[in-house]
Protein backbone atom coordinates (compact mmCIF):
# COMPACT_ATOMS: atom_id res chain seq x y z
CA UNK A 1 0.00 0.00 0.00
CA UNK A 2 1.16 3.51 -0.96
CA UNK A 3 0.38 6.14 0.85
CA UNK A 4 0.36 10.10 -0.53
CA UNK A 5 2.25 12.75 1.18
CA UNK A 6 -0.23 14.01 2.34
CA UNK A 7 -1.60 11.63 4.17
CA UNK A 8 -2.93 12.51 8.17
CA UNK A 9 -4.93 10.41 11.26
CA UNK A 10 -7.97 10.18 10.49
CA UNK A 11 -10.36 12.41 12.93
CA UNK A 12 -13.21 10.79 14.55
CA UNK A 13 -16.87 12.79 14.58
CA UNK A 14 -19.81 12.45 16.66
CA UNK A 15 -22.82 11.01 14.83
CA UNK A 16 -26.19 10.02 15.19
CA UNK A 17 -27.75 6.80 15.13
CA UNK A 18 -28.27 5.71 11.18
CA UNK A 19 -26.13 4.74 8.48
CA UNK A 20 -25.16 7.59 6.63
CA UNK A 21 -22.40 10.81 6.97
CA UNK A 22 -23.59 12.80 10.20
CA UNK A 23 -21.11 16.24 10.28
CA UNK A 24 -19.08 16.87 12.92
CA UNK A 25 -20.57 19.69 15.60
CA UNK A 26 -20.03 22.92 14.26
CA UNK A 27 -17.02 23.98 16.81
CA UNK A 28 -15.09 21.09 15.21
CA UNK A 29 -16.33 21.94 11.40
CA UNK A 30 -13.67 22.98 9.06
CA UNK A 31 -16.55 25.47 6.93
CA UNK A 32 -19.32 27.72 7.55
CA UNK A 33 -22.31 25.75 8.74
CA UNK A 34 -25.50 26.62 6.23
CA UNK A 35 -27.92 24.81 8.57
CA UNK A 36 -28.41 23.68 12.37
CA UNK A 37 -29.31 20.50 10.93
CA UNK A 38 -25.96 18.41 9.97
CA UNK A 39 -27.38 16.64 6.99
CA UNK A 40 -29.12 19.78 5.60
CA UNK A 41 -26.27 21.47 5.59
CA UNK A 42 -24.14 18.65 3.68
CA UNK A 43 -26.96 18.81 1.08
CA UNK A 44 -26.35 22.51 0.39
CA UNK A 45 -22.47 21.95 -0.03
CA UNK A 46 -23.92 19.43 -3.02
CA UNK A 47 -25.82 22.35 -4.59
CA UNK A 48 -23.48 24.63 -4.19
CA UNK A 49 -20.86 22.33 -5.21
CA UNK A 50 -22.56 21.80 -8.90
CA UNK A 51 -21.97 25.48 -9.94
CA UNK A 52 -18.49 25.12 -10.86
CA UNK A 53 -20.31 22.81 -13.98
CA UNK A 54 -23.24 24.94 -15.00
CA UNK A 55 -25.61 22.64 -12.21
CA UNK A 56 -26.57 25.26 -9.67
CA UNK A 57 -26.22 28.80 -8.99
CA UNK A 58 -24.64 30.39 -5.38
CA UNK A 59 -27.13 32.76 -4.70
CA UNK A 60 -30.25 30.79 -5.69
CA UNK A 61 -29.15 28.02 -3.34
CA UNK A 62 -28.46 30.14 -0.72
CA UNK A 63 -31.81 31.56 -0.88
CA UNK A 64 -33.47 28.18 -0.40
CA UNK A 65 -31.02 27.70 2.40
CA UNK A 66 -32.26 30.52 4.17
CA UNK A 67 -35.80 30.12 3.86
CA UNK A 68 -35.80 26.37 4.67
CA UNK A 69 -36.69 24.77 8.16
CA UNK A 70 -33.67 23.18 9.73
CA UNK A 71 -34.66 19.35 9.53
CA UNK A 72 -37.85 19.67 8.36
CA UNK A 73 -37.98 17.73 5.12
CA UNK A 74 -41.21 18.84 3.84
CA UNK A 75 -39.49 22.59 4.17
CA UNK A 76 -36.71 21.18 2.16
CA UNK A 77 -38.91 19.91 -0.68
CA UNK A 78 -40.66 22.61 -1.03
CA UNK A 79 -37.86 25.61 -1.32
CA UNK A 80 -35.96 23.59 -3.66
CA UNK A 81 -39.54 22.74 -5.82
CA UNK A 82 -40.46 26.32 -6.20
CA UNK A 83 -36.45 27.07 -7.58
CA UNK A 84 -36.86 24.40 -9.83
CA UNK A 85 -40.05 25.08 -11.67
CA UNK A 86 -38.53 29.10 -11.31
CA UNK A 87 -35.28 27.78 -13.21
CA UNK A 88 -37.89 25.52 -15.51
CA UNK A 89 -39.34 28.40 -16.41
CA UNK A 90 -35.99 30.63 -17.34
CA UNK A 91 -34.61 27.66 -19.55
CA UNK A 92 -37.68 28.02 -21.57
CA UNK A 93 -37.37 31.57 -22.30
CA UNK A 94 -36.98 32.08 -25.69
CA UNK A 95 -34.09 34.39 -25.40
CA UNK A 96 -31.96 31.62 -24.68
CA UNK A 97 -31.89 29.73 -27.40
CA UNK A 98 -29.31 32.33 -28.78
CA UNK A 99 -26.84 31.46 -26.30
CA UNK A 100 -26.63 27.27 -26.35
CA UNK A 101 -24.90 27.70 -23.05
CA UNK A 102 -27.62 29.26 -21.41
CA UNK A 103 -29.62 26.41 -22.78
CA UNK A 104 -26.87 23.95 -21.49
CA UNK A 105 -26.12 25.19 -18.23
CA UNK A 106 -29.69 26.38 -17.31
CA UNK A 107 -31.31 23.69 -17.81
CA UNK A 108 -28.41 21.73 -16.12
CA UNK A 109 -29.35 23.73 -12.74
CA UNK A 110 -33.42 23.03 -13.23
CA UNK A 111 -32.73 19.10 -13.50
CA UNK A 112 -30.34 19.03 -10.57
CA UNK A 113 -33.09 21.33 -8.13
CA UNK A 114 -35.44 18.62 -9.45
CA UNK A 115 -33.33 16.17 -8.23
CA UNK A 116 -32.64 18.11 -4.74
CA UNK A 117 -36.70 18.35 -4.33
CA UNK A 118 -37.13 14.68 -4.70
CA UNK A 119 -34.30 13.55 -1.95
CA UNK A 120 -36.22 13.21 1.23
CA UNK A 121 -39.30 11.88 -0.72
CA UNK A 122 -38.79 8.25 -0.38
CA UNK A 123 -40.09 7.30 2.80
CA UNK A 124 -43.47 6.99 1.05
CA UNK A 125 -43.27 4.70 -1.71
CA UNK A 126 -46.77 6.11 -3.19
CA UNK A 127 -45.94 9.17 -3.35
CA UNK A 128 -46.62 10.68 -7.08
CA UNK A 129 -43.81 12.82 -6.85
CA UNK A 130 -41.56 10.06 -6.76
CA UNK A 131 -41.74 9.30 -10.45
CA UNK A 132 -43.13 12.95 -11.55
CA UNK A 133 -40.08 14.52 -10.05
CA UNK A 134 -37.83 12.04 -11.98
CA UNK A 135 -39.33 12.56 -15.50
CA UNK A 136 -38.85 16.39 -14.65
CA UNK A 137 -35.15 16.27 -14.33
CA UNK A 138 -34.50 13.71 -16.48
CA UNK A 139 -36.18 16.15 -19.45
CA UNK A 140 -34.31 18.99 -18.11
CA UNK A 141 -31.07 16.91 -18.37
CA UNK A 142 -31.50 15.64 -21.71
CA UNK A 143 -31.95 18.74 -23.15
CA UNK A 144 -28.63 19.96 -21.21
CA UNK A 145 -26.79 17.00 -22.56
CA UNK A 146 -28.03 18.03 -25.99
CA UNK A 147 -26.45 21.46 -26.28
CA UNK A 148 -23.19 20.23 -25.06
CA UNK A 149 -20.39 20.24 -28.01
CA UNK A 150 -20.92 16.48 -28.35
CA UNK A 151 -24.19 15.97 -27.21
CA UNK A 152 -24.54 13.31 -24.59
CA UNK A 153 -26.40 10.64 -25.17
CA UNK A 154 -28.86 7.83 -23.57
CA UNK A 155 -28.28 3.69 -23.89
CA UNK A 156 -29.78 0.96 -22.51
CA UNK A 157 -27.72 -1.91 -21.86
CA UNK A 158 -29.43 -5.29 -21.21
CA UNK A 159 -27.41 -7.80 -18.28
CA UNK A 160 -26.15 -11.15 -19.02
CA UNK A 161 -26.94 -12.09 -15.85
CA UNK A 162 -30.10 -11.24 -14.25
CA UNK A 163 -33.52 -9.85 -15.22
CA UNK A 164 -32.42 -5.75 -15.43
CA UNK A 165 -31.61 -3.64 -17.88
CA UNK A 166 -28.49 -0.78 -17.23
CA UNK A 167 -29.41 2.88 -17.85
CA UNK A 168 -26.47 4.51 -19.32
CA UNK A 169 -24.94 8.10 -20.62
CA UNK A 170 -22.23 8.43 -23.35
CA UNK A 171 -20.67 11.31 -23.06
CA UNK A 172 -18.08 11.42 -26.11
CA UNK A 173 -15.09 13.84 -25.68
CA UNK A 174 -14.51 16.79 -28.11
CA UNK A 175 -12.77 16.40 -31.07
CA UNK A 176 -12.50 12.66 -30.93
CA UNK A 177 -13.30 11.94 -34.11
CA UNK A 178 -10.98 8.82 -35.42
CA UNK A 179 -8.86 8.53 -32.59
CA UNK A 180 -9.13 6.43 -29.44
CA UNK A 181 -9.14 8.01 -26.19
CA UNK A 182 -8.83 7.24 -22.54
CA UNK A 183 -12.52 6.53 -21.12
CA UNK A 184 -14.22 6.87 -17.39
CA UNK A 185 -16.52 4.59 -16.11
CA UNK A 186 -18.41 6.35 -13.36
CA UNK A 187 -21.00 4.69 -10.86
CA UNK A 188 -22.47 6.19 -7.92
CA UNK A 189 -23.84 4.32 -4.96
CA UNK A 190 -26.69 4.75 -2.42
CA UNK A 191 -28.61 7.25 -3.26
CA UNK A 192 -26.90 9.89 -5.80
CA UNK A 193 -28.16 9.73 -9.73
CA UNK A 194 -26.04 9.24 -13.07
CA UNK A 195 -27.35 12.76 -14.02
CA UNK A 196 -25.18 13.64 -10.78
CA UNK A 197 -22.26 12.15 -11.90
CA UNK A 198 -21.92 14.67 -14.39
CA UNK A 199 -21.05 17.50 -12.33
CA UNK A 200 -18.71 15.11 -9.83
CA UNK A 201 -16.48 13.85 -12.43
CA UNK A 202 -17.76 14.02 -16.46
CA UNK A 203 -17.20 17.74 -16.97
CA UNK A 204 -14.28 17.63 -15.65
CA UNK A 205 -13.12 14.63 -17.56
CA UNK A 206 -13.77 15.87 -20.62
CA UNK A 207 -11.87 18.86 -20.32
CA UNK A 208 -9.05 16.86 -20.18
CA UNK A 209 -10.01 15.10 -23.05
CA UNK A 210 -12.13 11.93 -21.79
CA UNK A 211 -14.62 9.96 -22.68
CA UNK A 212 -17.16 9.04 -20.06
CA UNK A 213 -19.55 6.73 -19.73
CA UNK A 214 -21.97 6.89 -16.51
CA UNK A 215 -24.59 4.12 -15.37
CA UNK A 216 -26.90 2.70 -13.10
CA UNK A 217 -28.03 -0.43 -11.97
CA UNK A 218 -30.47 -2.28 -9.20
CA UNK A 219 -31.48 -0.01 -6.37
CA UNK A 220 -30.12 3.30 -7.85
CA UNK A 221 -32.61 6.17 -9.01
CA UNK A 222 -34.03 5.31 -12.67
CA UNK A 223 -33.22 1.42 -12.13
CA UNK A 224 -35.11 1.60 -9.51
CA UNK A 225 -37.96 3.45 -10.16
CA UNK A 226 -38.53 1.78 -14.24
CA UNK A 227 -38.10 -1.80 -13.15
CA UNK A 228 -38.18 -2.19 -8.81
CA UNK A 229 -35.14 -4.16 -8.61
CA UNK A 230 -33.20 -3.28 -4.97
CA UNK A 231 -29.22 -3.55 -4.70
CA UNK A 232 -27.56 -6.64 -5.59
CA UNK A 233 -24.11 -7.52 -4.30
CA UNK A 234 -22.51 -9.09 -7.25
CA UNK A 235 -21.66 -5.98 -9.33
CA UNK A 236 -19.37 -7.25 -11.98
CA UNK A 237 -22.96 -7.96 -13.16
CA UNK A 238 -23.62 -4.23 -13.89
CA UNK A 239 -19.85 -2.68 -14.88
CA UNK A 240 -18.83 -5.90 -17.15
CA UNK A 241 -21.43 -5.30 -19.97
CA UNK A 242 -21.19 -1.43 -19.80
CA UNK A 243 -17.29 -2.59 -20.57
CA UNK A 244 -18.78 -5.20 -23.13
CA UNK A 245 -20.73 -1.96 -24.56
CA UNK A 246 -17.27 0.17 -24.71
CA UNK A 247 -14.55 -1.95 -26.30
CA UNK A 248 -17.56 -3.44 -29.26
CA UNK A 249 -20.08 -0.15 -29.80
CA UNK A 250 -17.59 2.43 -29.19
CA UNK A 251 -14.14 0.80 -30.10
CA UNK A 252 -13.01 3.38 -32.60
CA UNK A 253 -13.00 6.14 -30.20
CA UNK A 254 -11.86 4.00 -26.73
CA UNK A 255 -8.72 3.35 -25.98
CA UNK A 256 -9.12 -0.28 -24.66
CA UNK A 257 -6.25 -0.30 -22.61
CA UNK A 258 -7.27 3.34 -20.86
CA UNK A 259 -10.35 2.51 -19.13
CA UNK A 260 -10.51 3.79 -15.69
CA UNK A 261 -13.65 3.15 -13.36
CA UNK A 262 -14.71 5.66 -10.35
CA UNK A 263 -17.01 4.17 -7.62
CA UNK A 264 -18.51 7.07 -5.88
CA UNK A 265 -19.70 6.72 -2.64
CA UNK A 266 -21.02 3.55 -1.83
CA UNK A 267 -20.12 2.83 -5.06
CA UNK A 268 -16.47 2.63 -3.59
CA UNK A 269 -17.80 -1.18 -2.46
CA UNK A 270 -19.72 -1.67 -5.62
CA UNK A 271 -16.70 -0.67 -8.21
CA UNK A 272 -14.39 -2.76 -6.19
CA UNK A 273 -16.46 -5.73 -6.18
CA UNK A 274 -16.79 -5.35 -9.95
CA UNK A 275 -12.92 -4.82 -9.93
CA UNK A 276 -12.44 -8.60 -8.29
CA UNK A 277 -14.14 -10.16 -11.65
CA UNK A 278 -13.63 -7.33 -14.71
CA UNK A 279 -9.91 -7.62 -16.08
CA UNK A 280 -9.90 -4.79 -19.00
CA UNK A 281 -9.88 -2.06 -16.85
CA UNK A 282 -6.31 -0.05 -16.77
CA UNK A 283 -7.40 1.40 -12.95
CA UNK A 284 -9.89 1.83 -10.47
CA UNK A 285 -10.74 4.57 -7.94
CA UNK A 286 -12.74 4.49 -5.23
CA UNK A 287 -14.24 7.80 -3.35
CA UNK A 288 -13.95 6.59 -0.49
CA UNK A 289 -12.85 3.00 -0.14
CA UNK A 290 -15.54 0.91 1.10
CA UNK A 291 -14.65 -2.60 2.86
CA UNK A 292 -18.44 -3.86 4.49
CA UNK A 293 -21.22 -2.04 4.56
CA UNK A 294 -23.29 -3.70 7.32
CA UNK A 295 -20.47 -3.17 9.62
CA UNK A 296 -21.32 0.89 8.42
CA UNK A 297 -24.62 0.62 8.57
CA UNK A 298 -25.13 -0.83 11.92
CA UNK A 299 -22.07 0.35 14.06
CA UNK A 300 -24.52 3.79 14.91
CA UNK A 301 -27.54 1.89 15.85
CA UNK A 302 -28.59 2.02 19.60
CA UNK A 303 -27.37 -1.17 21.36
CA UNK A 304 -30.49 -2.36 22.65
CA UNK A 305 -31.66 -2.36 19.18
CA UNK A 306 -28.64 -4.57 17.59
CA UNK A 307 -29.65 -6.91 20.96
CA UNK A 308 -32.99 -7.67 19.15
CA UNK A 309 -31.65 -7.82 15.74
CA UNK A 310 -28.86 -10.13 16.67
CA UNK A 311 -31.14 -12.65 19.09
CA UNK A 312 -33.58 -12.72 15.52
CA UNK A 313 -36.34 -10.46 17.01
CA UNK A 314 -36.77 -9.17 13.31
CA UNK A 315 -40.86 -8.42 13.60
CA UNK A 316 -39.60 -6.12 17.23
CA UNK A 317 -36.64 -4.45 15.53
CA UNK A 318 -38.27 -3.16 12.67
CA UNK A 319 -41.34 -2.29 14.83
CA UNK A 320 -38.79 -0.37 17.42
CA UNK A 321 -37.12 1.34 14.29
CA UNK A 322 -40.38 2.07 12.55
CA UNK A 323 -42.05 4.09 15.93
CA UNK A 324 -38.85 6.06 15.87
CA UNK A 325 -39.25 6.72 12.73
CA UNK A 326 -42.81 8.04 12.74
CA UNK A 327 -42.22 10.07 16.29
CA UNK A 328 -39.76 12.05 14.93
CA UNK A 329 -37.12 10.57 17.38
CA UNK A 330 -34.83 9.73 14.46
CA UNK A 331 -32.63 12.73 13.46
CA UNK A 332 -32.88 14.24 9.96
CA UNK A 333 -29.94 11.83 8.61
CA UNK A 334 -31.33 8.77 10.68
CA UNK A 335 -34.58 9.19 9.39
CA UNK A 336 -33.43 9.85 5.38
CA UNK A 337 -30.96 6.77 6.15
CA UNK A 338 -34.31 4.92 6.84
CA UNK A 339 -36.45 6.01 4.45
CA UNK A 340 -33.44 5.24 1.17
CA UNK A 341 -32.03 1.95 2.50
CA UNK A 342 -35.48 0.40 2.47
CA UNK A 343 -36.58 2.05 -1.21
CA UNK A 344 -33.07 1.63 -2.35
CA UNK A 345 -33.00 -2.62 -1.44
CA UNK A 346 -36.23 -2.47 -2.15
CA UNK A 347 -38.11 -3.71 1.15
CA UNK A 348 -40.52 -2.66 3.59
CA UNK A 349 -38.11 -3.90 6.83
CA UNK A 350 -35.21 -2.87 8.04
CA UNK A 351 -34.22 -5.93 9.52
CA UNK A 352 -34.26 -7.41 5.62
CA UNK A 353 -32.25 -4.23 4.56
CA UNK A 354 -29.71 -5.26 7.14
CA UNK A 355 -29.73 -8.78 6.08
CA UNK A 356 -29.13 -7.74 2.30
CA UNK A 357 -26.08 -5.59 3.35
CA UNK A 358 -24.49 -8.50 5.09
CA UNK A 359 -23.53 -9.67 1.31
CA UNK A 360 -22.08 -6.32 0.76
CA UNK A 361 -18.72 -6.90 1.76
CA UNK A 362 -14.39 -6.95 0.03
CA UNK A 363 -13.15 -10.14 2.19
CA UNK A 364 -14.21 -12.35 -0.52
CA UNK A 365 -12.94 -10.99 -3.47
CA UNK A 366 -10.43 -8.56 -2.66
CA UNK A 367 -7.15 -10.69 -3.71
CA UNK A 368 -8.75 -10.94 -6.99
CA UNK A 369 -8.62 -7.22 -7.67
CA UNK A 370 -5.23 -7.13 -9.73
CA UNK A 371 -5.04 -3.11 -11.15
CA UNK A 372 -3.79 -0.09 -9.38
CA UNK A 373 -6.12 1.04 -7.05
CA UNK A 374 -6.89 4.81 -5.82
CA UNK A 375 -8.85 4.54 -2.16
CA UNK A 376 -9.63 7.60 -1.25
CA UNK A 377 -10.37 9.10 2.56
CA UNK A 378 -12.16 12.01 4.29
CA UNK A 379 -10.99 13.52 7.72
CA UNK A 380 -14.75 14.44 8.63
CA UNK A 381 -16.13 11.26 6.88
CA UNK A 382 -17.66 8.94 9.46
CA UNK A 383 -19.86 7.02 6.82
CA UNK A 384 -17.38 3.85 6.56
CA UNK A 385 -14.27 5.41 9.30
CA UNK A 386 -11.73 3.55 9.13
CA UNK A 387 -12.71 1.18 6.70
CA UNK A 388 -10.45 2.63 3.34
CA UNK A 389 -7.33 2.11 5.20
CA UNK A 390 -8.85 -1.44 5.87
CA UNK A 391 -9.26 -1.45 1.97
CA UNK A 392 -5.78 -0.50 1.09
CA UNK A 393 -4.09 -2.59 3.15
CA UNK A 394 -5.81 -5.21 1.86
CA UNK A 395 -5.17 -4.65 -1.74
CA UNK A 396 -1.43 -3.68 -0.55
CA UNK A 397 0.98 -2.36 -3.24
CA UNK A 398 -1.93 -2.63 -6.04
CA UNK A 399 -3.32 0.95 -3.39
CA UNK A 400 -2.23 4.22 -3.19
CA UNK A 401 -4.01 5.78 0.02
CA UNK A 402 -5.30 9.48 -0.26
CA UNK A 403 -6.30 11.13 2.46
CA UNK A 404 -8.26 14.38 2.53
CA UNK A 405 -7.91 16.79 4.99
CA UNK A 406 -9.73 19.95 6.22
CA UNK A 407 -12.31 21.40 4.24
CA UNK A 408 -11.74 18.77 1.83
CA UNK A 409 -12.42 16.17 4.06
CA UNK A 410 -16.31 15.35 3.76
CA UNK A 411 -17.79 12.44 2.41
CA UNK A 412 -16.80 12.42 -1.57
CA UNK A 413 -14.74 15.41 -0.59
CA UNK A 414 -18.25 17.48 -1.45
CA UNK A 415 -17.70 21.03 -1.51
CA UNK A 416 -14.00 20.39 -2.75
CA UNK A 417 -14.64 19.05 -6.00
CA UNK A 418 -11.82 20.49 -7.37
CA UNK A 419 -9.68 19.29 -4.97
CA UNK A 420 -11.14 16.25 -5.36
CA UNK A 421 -10.69 16.07 -9.61
CA UNK A 422 -7.15 17.33 -9.58
CA UNK A 423 -5.52 14.65 -6.89
CA UNK A 424 -7.76 12.18 -9.02
CA UNK A 425 -6.50 12.95 -12.04
CA UNK A 426 -3.07 13.15 -11.56
CA UNK A 427 -3.24 9.94 -9.96
CA UNK A 428 -4.54 8.84 -13.46
CA UNK A 429 -2.54 10.51 -15.28
CA UNK A 430 0.49 8.98 -13.63
CA UNK A 431 -0.62 5.62 -13.09
CA UNK A 432 -1.43 5.18 -16.77
CA UNK A 433 1.58 6.86 -18.00
CA UNK A 434 3.56 3.92 -15.96
CA UNK A 435 1.59 1.25 -16.76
Amino acid sequence: MKFSTYAGPLVAALVYSCPVLAANSSDNEPTLQLSTDSAFNFQFLIALGNALTGGSDIDPVLGVAKNIKAGDMASYSKEFHKLARDTKAQAQNPENAYDPINVRDTWFSASHYFRRTDFYLHGNWSNPLINSLWAEQTAAFNKAIAALPVPGKRILIPAKEGNFTIEAIWFGAPNSENRTLPTLVVGNGYDAAQEDSYHYFVAKALERGWNCITYEGPGQPTVRRKQNIGFIPDWEKVVTPVMDYLLSEKADVVDKDQVVLIGNSMGGYLAARAAAFEKRLAAVVLVPGVWNLYASFTRQLPSQLMDMYDAGNFTQFDKELFSLRKSGKLSTNAAWGLDQGLWSFYTHSPSDFLTQSKQFQLEDVVDKIDMPVFVGDGEYDDLTPGQAITVAKALGNKATLYQFNGTSGYHCQTGALQDLTRTMFAWIHKTLANA
